[in-house]
């Protein structure tokens, strides 16, 4: 019944989610991804807490770190991503000209 009930959760949260972004306008999108890469953060503590989980299972401690390992991927990739996403509102700065004759 549990296992019924998380499946559910995990459905509606899917769909939730999809329905969301779906509906998000291009101008918002680098603040929401700089914040669902700062929530993605808390993926790895529960990745690290389920590596590290001690029940006697090898399963347990490899797809732990799996999970460690991609969701730290998908956290610094994202934090490229938005970077080089502010870095295209920046003003380009020039290098102001030598005056000729100044040493």
């Amino acid at each position: 019944m549990e296992l019924i009930l998380l499946f559910f959760i995990f459905t509606l949260a899917g769909f939730l989610g999809f329905e969301l972004i779906a509906k998000v306008p291009s101008q918002l999108h680098t603040p929401l991804m700089s914040g669902s890469n700062a929530i993605s953060g808390i993926t790895i503590v529960g990745a690290i807490i389920a590596a590290g989980a001690d029940d006697g299972s090898w399963v347990t401690t490899v797809l732990g770190t799996a999970a460690v390992t991609l969701a730290m991927i998908n956290v610094v990739g994202g934090y490229f991503v938005t970077d080089r996403m502010l870095g295209m509102f920046k003003k380009k700065t020039t290098a102001p000209a030598k005056k000729e004759g100044s040493s």
